[in-house]
C-alpha cells in the first residue's frame, strides 16, 4: 500500500505498546478503542476544542455512538497511523470516520465510525457549536477532497444464516 492509499487526515501516531498485549498475543480490543479515541482528541485540537476551550467554554463533546471493525492484528512494538474523516457534520454533531493503519506494512489493522454531541457542560445538553469551532470544522472537512464515502460506515451487525436468532434486524 503506498501512501496515496493511505485514506484521511494523519491524527496520531504510535507503536503498540507491551501492556496493551492480551492473552492472544497481539493487541487488545480495549486499546484499539483507546488508540481511536486520542486520534479523536487530536482531531478536536485542529477544531480548537482543546483542553482550555473546555474549561473555559465549558463546552466540549460526547460520543453518543462509535461502531469498531477489527480487520488484522496489530502486534507488539508496531508502529501505527490514526486518520480522520469527517462524514457529515450540523450545528451541533459531527460524524467522523477513522482508519488504523499499520505504519510500515501499510495495511489497514481497524475502523472506527463516530456520531459526537457538542454539549454544553453546564447544562449537560447538546447545544450549538461555537462559531469558531464550526468554521474550523468546516476548514479541516474542506481539505478532505473527493474522499468517497468509506464502505464499513455505517455497517449492521448480523449472522446471515443464524441457527439461532431473537427475530432482531437481520440485512
Amino acid at each position: 500500500m503506498a501512501d496515496r492509499d493511505i485514506l484521511g487526515i494523519e491524527v496520531s501516531r504510535g507503536r503498540v505498546l507491551p501492556e496493551w498485549i492480551d492473552v492472544n498475543n497481539h493487541m487488545n480490543v480495549a486499546y484499539y478503542v483507546l488508540v481511536f479515541d486520542q486520534g479523536v482528541d487530536s482531531l478536536w485540537d485542529r477544531f480548537g476544542i482543546t483542553e482550555e476551550h473546555i474549561r473555559e467554554m465549558n463546552s466540549s463533546t460526547f460520543a453518543v455512538e462509535s461502531h469498531v471493525i477489527y480487520r488484522r492484528e496489530l502486534n507488539l512494538d508496531d508502529p501505527f497511523i490514526v486518520t480522520a474523516q469527517i462524514l457529515a457534520y450540523d450545528k451541533k454533531r459531527i460524524h467522523q470516520f477513522q482508519r488504523l493503519y499499520h505504519a510500515e506494512e501499510r495495511f489497514l489493522a481497524a475502523t472506527a465510525e463516530w456520531m459526537n454531541l457538542h454539549v454544553d457542560l453546564i447544562t449537560r445538553r447538546v447545544a450549538p457549536w461555537p462559531d469558531t469551532i464550526l468554521d474550523d470544522i468546516g476548514r479541516v472537512a474542506a481539505v478532505q477532497g473527493d474522499w468517497s464515502y468509506p464502505e464499513e460506515a455505517g455497517r449492521q451487525m448480523h449472522v446471515p444464516r443464524p441457527i439461532f436468532s431473537t427475530g432482531g434486524a437481520q440485512a
